[in-house]
């Protein structure tokens, strides 16, 4: 029988548990590296899981059900500054 997974939070929970202990200062080297090891294939999963489900999410559904990539919203460089001048405007009193 297959056992489920664990969860993205389980991982988590276990990855923070690793570095308490290791934090501990007093865990013998040979369990040390067997945690830093175990605790390093923990951070690649989680890192996994983190890019897909961030790229998951950038793909949106519009209302005719196509899909269309989210980007990111920038300063708008159209956006001549009107009143609102930042640091550095020339115009400062």
């Amino acid at each position: 029988m297959a056992t489920a997974k664990p969860t993205f939070e389980e991982q988590l929970a276990q990855l923070q548990q690793i570095v308490n202990h290791l934090e501990q200062g007093n865990v013998p080297l040979e369990e040390a590296l067997q945690q830093f090891q175990e605790g390093i294939k923990l951070s690649r999963e989680l890192q996994t899981k983190l890019t897909n489900a961030e790229k998951t999410l950038g793909h949106l559904i519009d209302d005719n059900g196509d899909e269309k990539v989210y980007e990111k919203q920038t300063d708008d460089p159209s956006n001549n500054g009107g009143g609102n001048r930042g640091f550095g405007s020339s115009d400062e009193q």
